[in-house]
């Protein structure tokens, strides 16, 4: 039987375009997701489920050569002041994976972490794999929890990892959802001509990846033979643009107008992230190629298509 790929969390924004990608390359795919999902014409073997504990995993992990952890279950705004929140919907699950694959020293993990919000604030040269993290929401102190566990997976097991930090992914297939993704959010708005409220003043910088620059990274994580032990590699355009810049951008690519009003930020958001994307580029020859007017643009054609 043909080796395949697990993807937990595949019924997501990432997740979805992941599965086609790999389905398109030839990959025989398990994807697990917490609802029904709709990965288009491409043949995969659907799960529905919500696997917490090792004998949930265990069964899914049979003629599996990688598992794509990208399951996530809260974003920095709707963790903030719930600790808790991020140990049971997020760590736990995550944990019962690595005693799961125990069993199976010789499956590796690309595990996907959060590059946004890891880092803290970096005023000064972005952030690389060797900066000190220092998260400022609960959300990112989980995902840095997470990592070291699997850290850890990997010395006690001699397993492979493969962990990628990404910035703020958006493109096409992204729902407008409050409190995850800024993009969709803003072109409901302009859409329905709403006003945004935008958390503080919008000189916050962010660095902004495209969906496909980012699925292309995980094909050739997943495409190559992972190293003994855990490799985290930023995944980022390397560019890092404020929220008033963003939505400037917005407008040109759009030809709207956004609406914009400001609250107070809150005490979880970081002023300046900016990520240094130069090792994914040295390991693995990637760089993001879609420039922030193009990748808006094409998002934005793709909004207009569900609109109701």
């Amino acid at each position: 039987m043909s080796e395949k790929i697990l993807v937990l969390g595949a019924g997501g924004f990432v997740g979805r375009h992941l599965v086609r990608a790999l389905v398109h390359d030839g990959r025989s795919v398990v994807a697990v997701s917490r609802r029904p999902a709709d990965y288009g014409a491409t043949p995969v073997e659907a799960i529905v489920a919500t696997p917490r504990e090792p004998s949930d995993l265990l069964p899914l992990l049979d003629h599996v050569r990688t598992v794509v952890h990208l399951a996530s279950a809260s974003s920095p705004g709707s963790s903030a002041g719930q600790p808790l929140h991020e140990i049971d919907d997020n760590l736990r699950p995550t944990l019962a994976l690595l005693q799961a694959m125990q069993q199976r020293p010789d499956c590796g993990l690309l595990y996907v972490s959060s590059g946004g919000t890891l880092y803290g604030d970096t005023p000064g040269a972005a952030a690389n794999e060797y900066s000190p993290l220092h998260p400022k929401s609960y959300h990112g102190a989980g995902k840095a929890a997470a990592e070291q566990f699997v850290g850890a997976w990997c010395s006690q097991y001699d397993t492979s990892a493969t962990i990628l930090r990404p910035s703020n992914v958006y493109g096409p297939g992204q729902s407008e959802r409050i409190g995850f993704g800024i993009i969709p959010c803003a072109m409901g708005k302009m859409l329905r001509r709403e006003t945004l409220t935008v958390l503080g003043d919008g000189s916050a910088e962010r660095d902004y990846l495209y969906i496909d620059d980012f699925i292309a990274l995980c094909m050739r994580v997943l495409a190559s033979r992972m190293p003994r032990g855990a490799c985290a590699l930023n995944a980022a355009s390397g560019i890092d643009t404020s929220l008033n810049t963003l939505f400037d951008t917005l407008e040109l690519a759009t030809g709207m107008q956004l609406l914009r009003t400001h609250a107070p930020a809150r005490a979880v958001d970081v002023a300046r992230i900016a990520l240094d994307p130069s090792l994914a580029r040295r390991i693995h020859g990637w760089s993001a190629t879609t420039s922030l007017t193009e990748g808006l643009q094409r998002t934005w054609s793709w909004f207009n298509t569900i609109r109701h």
